[in-house]
């Protein structure tokens, strides 16, 4: 059995943004709306692609930026330039 992974994003603006790439690119995640917060579990191994938040932005986004939005994650962290993989090893 495939161990999930998963993240929290606040629900504002740029959380959004991060929550719409994160589904479009991971066919398999699976979001958890809350009031204030969506969750996102993905069996596995989980990408956020610097690209595909830009483009909802509207704005160059760099994958540190993600630390002003995100409220937890369940992985290990592996991040460069272009993007954020969540995973386990």
């Amino acid at each position: 059995m495939i161990k999930p992974v998963s993240i929290s994003i606040q629900n504002t603006q740029d959380g959004f943004a991060i929550i719409e790439a994160i589904l479009a690119d991971n066919p398999e995640a699976k979001s958890n709306p809350f009031p204030a917060m969506t969750k996102i579990d993905c069996p596995g191994r989980l990408e956020i692609r610097a690209e595909s938040v830009s483009e909802r932005l509207g704005r160059d986004w760099d994958p540190q930026e993600i630390h002003l939005s995100v409220i937890s994650l369940s992985g290990s962290v592996d991040e460069d330039d272009g993007s954020l993989i969540i995973f386990w090893r």
